[in-house]
């Protein structure tokens, strides 16, 4: 097949690369970019665990082509970080124990990471609404659940990514 020259920004970096027309989102970013926290779960979009950002919205990258998405911003969990520290949720998670075997987390972290640029203040309905689009195997979901109020409170704290102020688990 005759590969397409494209240029993707992912994580604030421009890449040009040469892919075939057919070459989904996800498999690009894994082969191709070596950005491998975005996992294939399910190969017919019904977990979540290939959730990226493109444009800030949560998309399935199993589902995209790469050559769509080219002059937009894409987002995997490696650019979650903020200042070279865990966003919020992600230490939230850790914390709370919000992952499990870890292999659903990412999509989980970017459906989040989504609910909360646009609803800052989610309520328990609006999580689990987020999260529905979500699948984990191996888990009740009230860790997350946990880890997502965490998270918000250290937000509005402005104690995203402090060791030290992290919301305590009472």
């Amino acid at each position: 097949m005759t590969k397409q020259l494209v240029a993707l920004r992912v994580n604030r970096r421009l890449h040009e690369l040469a892919i075939e027309s057919s070459w989904l989102l996800l498999d690009t970013l894994r082969e191709q970019l070596q950005l491998t926290g975005s996992k294939r779960g399910c190969d017919d979009s019904s977990c979540g665990a290939c959730t990226v950002l493109v444009d800030g919205i949560p998309m399935l990258a199993c589902t995209l082509l790469a050559a769509s998405c080219e002059g937009r911003e894409i987002t995997t969990i490696e650019g979650v970080t903020e200042h070279g520290a865990l966003a919020a949720i992600q230490k939230a998670y850790g914390d709370w124990g919000g992952a499990q075997c870890g292999f659903c987390t990412p999509g989980f972290i970017m459906t989040v990471k989504h609910l909360l640029a646009t609803t800052p203040k989610p309520s328990e309905e609006k999580i689990r609404e987020a999260l529905s689009s979500n699948l984990c195997r191996c888990t009740g979901y009230s860790q997350m659940y946990e880890a997502i109020k965490a998270a918000v409170e250290a937000e509005q704290k402005g104690l995203a990514g402090d060791e030290k102020n992290a919301p305590s688990r009472t």
